[in-house]
């Protein structure tokens, strides 16, 4: 006759009303069914070694601000929105590291190329990737230049990722024929 409100209760709209309200073992069941989530999102931000203080920080402003929390709403997706906060604020406590000015070396040292030298390659590189075929120029340009993932130059010159793939390994191997040539 009628279901028993177990078979028609889905457990996660339990796990957020329960969390809404302040459960004492809510803030522990939302840990095991969300930390690897939040966890796998905060790695694109945080650093190894500081990872697991983030997760929990993200898991205690959850439950410090559970009463904010609607339950009808989706539990990851706030959880992911306090993630990214944390991340910032991560990011942004973060102190650069610096050198003293003692430290950094001479820009006038004879290690590397003469700056007439680099010019020199310089000028020879841009008149390689003239002699391109355009196609070739302009997906090798947008992903060195650009610094657009092959993905991304695909979708910005809708053309189908493989043939990005192929004008860039092409236009790659023209330039190296194009540069080891001695100047004429």
């Amino acid at each position: 006759m009628g279901a028993r409100l177990n078979d028609t209760v889905d457990p996660l709209d339990t796990l957020n009303a329960r969390l809404a309200a302040g459960e004492a073992d809510a803030l522990g069941d939302c840990y095991r069914a969300n930390a690897a989530l939040v966890r796998g999102y905060l790695r694109r931000f945080v650093q190894e070694q500081e990872l697991d203080d983030v997760v929990q920080i993200v898991f205690g402003e959850a439950w410090r601000s559970r009463h904010r929390f609607d339950p009808s709403r989706s539990l990851a997706a706030w959880l992911l929105g306090i993630a990214h906060k944390r991340a910032v604020d991560h990011l942004r406590a973060r102190r650069p590291p610096t050198l003293p000015l003692e430290a950094v070396p001479d820009t006038h040292a004879h290690d590397g190329p003469a700056a007439d030298d680099r010019l020199a390659m310089r000028d020879e590189l841009h008149a390689a990737m003239a002699r391109l075929p355009r196609a070739q120029r302009q997906a090798i340009e947008l992903a060195y230049y650009g610094e657009f993932t092959q993905r991304e130059i695909a979708e910005r010159l809708r053309v189908p990722l493989g043939t990005v793939k192929a004008r860039t390994t092409r236009g790659l191997h023209r330039l190296s024929v194009l540069l080891s040539r001695p100047a004429s």
